[in-house]
């Protein structure tokens, strides 16, 4: 049997952070608002499937596809997704499955339908409009932050970003915890200025360096962020972006990486 779009206990974790509903007027109040439970399932139906938002069918109960389209505007806008994802490492933090003993970096380029904010010419892709979604991971390949970029951004450029992006992950007594103790990355983030960077940050800089052979042994652990790269493309929503809006795609995204979360919270009880 298929699994819900929506279980309960994600909906119950998300439902207190949702913003209160515009009160109805009492004269002439129009039709009453789609419930936000059914809203949340049509966003995340159109996050699986990919499919554009007006193909939304009527049948599922959800609404039109741009009232779903509004709702995730504008719960994005009042930092929902943000605190969903604070909210679920904090859990995972609780439950010791953060791994702050290293993070992992790296990043991944989906093709864009036309231009847009945040695409550039993809230089892997014959030049054709893309984006690029950077990640940094803990030590077990769990999403602390996520970052879209041009695809013609360089890697590098992102490295500092990602790290300050690592919201402070609270779920045990004393201070909230938000820098691992070393950083690795490929070739790609290789740049003296930056290891100095990470190493004013506190940060253990182990990145691979240009022209030196292969087989540094970094790749064993940098393995998880690209595993978590394929679980943040598995929507066909991110694959391959159609939304011209970056902040739209900026909070699927975020939807993405919480329940990849979620999902390893969950099977640490099971």
């Amino acid at each position: 049997m298929a699994k819900p779009l929506l279980p309960d206990e994600l909906w119950e974790r998300i439902e207190p952070l949702l913003p209160p509903p515009k009160p109805r007027r009492f004269r002439f109040p129009g039709r009453k608002p789609i419930d936000d439970r059914k809203a949340l399932t049509g966003i995340l139906f159109v996050l699986k499937t990919g499919i554009p938002w007006e193909d939304l069918p009527q049948e599922m109960g959800c609404g039109s596809g741009m009232t779903c389209w509004r709702r995730l505007r504008d719960w994005h806008r009042a930092g929902v997704w943000q605190r969903l994802h604070e909210l679920l490492l904090a859990e995972l933090r609780g439950a010791n499955r953060i791994d702050w003993s290293r993070a992992v970096v790296d990043s991944a380029s989906v093709r864009a339908l036309g231009v847009g904010e945040k695409t550039g010419p993809n230089p892997t892709d014959r030049a054709k409009p893309g984006s690029k979604h950077h990640v940094i991971t803990d030590g077990g390949g769990i999403p602390l932050a996520a970052i879209l970029t041009g695809a013609n951004a360089p890697d590098v450029t992102q490295l500092e970003a990602l790290v300050d992006a690592i919201p402070s992950v609270r779920g045990k007594p004393g201070r909230p915890r938000r820098r691992p103790r070393a950083l690795y990355a490929d070739r790609a983030y290789d740049s003296a200025p930056h290891r100095r960077r990470l190493r004013s940050r506190g940060i253990l800089p182990r990145i691979a360096r240009r022209n030196t052979p292969h087989g540094s042994g970094l790749g064993r652990y940098r393995w998880v962020v690209e595993r978590t790269l394929s679980w943040l493309h598995k929507p066909r929503k991110l694959r391959l972006r159609t939304e011209r809006r970056s902040d739209i795609h900026e909070a699927l995204m975020s939807i993405a990486c919480a329940i990849i979360c979620f999902n390893v919270l969950a099977s640490s009880f099971c």
